[in-house]
């Protein structure tokens, strides 16, 4: 008989590399498939943890194909994107990364579930980028904003995340909805809104809250870092830990638990002049600089300085392990401190 397979994409990412370690160590992992997929060849470390390796293209729908008819799927963990600043530059290509290879992944949701007759779970990062908040007195004015609020993102990474929450939503309750021979979808879909995540593990690649993650490993290299926003831009925060937490969490909570299909999750918010002090503390040689870039700046601008998680916390009992002084004193400055020792 066949395993259960989970399906993780964009498995190089920096989630996928600590989503991949944490089903390795969890109990009965003997009994699961892990099948991680990604454009690039997958980190060594990560390849004995895995069933197969696969490098390959959400937008391959020969690929998707090939699974479906090899494993036995029950969940996927849908992580490849075109982050938020490389999406600027290539927004055509972004869409079709970002939204056509959602669509693809979601009907290979959909034809599993039909196939072997069990729910699966399809668990979706999503970001605060799909937040757009006109302006700094606006974003000083509102505090905590809540998932249905502010929606008007203004990148296309926002705008793909956005839609593809909507896309999630479709899949799993009103899937070709007027079809005579209509079932159930077998889709279940759930999304986190992420933070700016920040990991001691592996480097930033792309993302606009990226000056965090930046500071500290310039910090831990002794080498100057000029950051591309102001000193008092603010946005909430998590290290990575509690973003893998939060997926599996997530994935794990009853279904009749749940209120909505996307969560807020908050860990810490802090300004970049804050989390600067912090990496001086740590790192008293550090040479930090604000030299905004004015258009990535004013992207991180229309993001909220802090997000409510009531409901993550209410329906699946959501609550970070690191609050701004543990992540920096248990696992960012150890880690980061050990990777660069010499």
């Amino acid at each position: 008989m066949r395993k259960r397979a989970v399906l993780v994409t964009g498995a190089n990412g920096e989630v996928g590399y600590g989503l991949i370690e944490r089903f390795a160590s969890m109990p009965g992992a003997q009994d699961m498939d892990i099948i991680a997929l990604d454009l690039k060849k997958l980190d060594r470390k990560l390849r004995d943890k895995c069933s197969a390796t696969i490098v390959g293209d959400i937008l391959d729908k020969d690929l998707l194909q090939r699974l479906i008819s090899e494993y036995e799927i029950h969940a996927v963990y849908h992580l490849a994107a075109l982050l938020s600043t490389r999406a600027e530059f290539t927004p055509d290509t972004a869409h079709r990364v970002n939204v056509e290879g959602t669509l693809n992944l979601l009907r290979l949701a959909h034809e599993q579930a039909q196939w072997h007759g069990s729910p699966v779970a399809f668990i979706f990062p999503s970001s605060i980028a799909v937040y757009g908040l006109p302006s700094l007195t606006v974003k000083a004015e509102v505090g905590r904003v809540r998932a249905y609020q502010w929606n008007f993102p203004t990148t296309m990474y926002g705008c793909n995340k956005s839609y593809c929450e909507h896309l999630g939503r479709y899949f799993a309750r009103h899937y070709r909805q007027l079809a005579a021979d209509r079932g159930v979808t077998g889709v279940d879909f759930r999304a986190v809104r992420f933070p700016g995540l920040i990991s001691a593990i592996t480097m930033p690649s792309g993302g606009t809250s990226d000056y965090a993650a930046e500071m500290l490993h310039a910090a831990a290299k002794g080498e100057p870092y000029a950051c591309f926003v102001s000193e008092g831009a603010t946005i909430p925060f998590m290290v990575m830990p509690d973003a893998i937490k939060a997926l599996v969490d997530l994935a794990s909570a009853p279904a009749e638990k749940l209120t909505q299909r996307v969560y807020n999750v908050a860990s810490f918010s802090r300004s970049a002049g804050q989390l600067r002090d912090r990496v001086v503390a740590a790192f008293p040689n550090a040479k930090i600089t604000f030299e905004p870039d004015e258009p990535r700046a004013a992207i991180v601008d229309t993001w909220p300085a802090e997000v409510d998680d009531t409901p993550a916390r209410k329906d699946w009992g959501w609550n970070p392990d690191y609050d701004a002084d543990r992540a920096f004193t248990k696992y960012l400055v150890p880690q980061i401190s050990k990777r660069y020792r010499k």
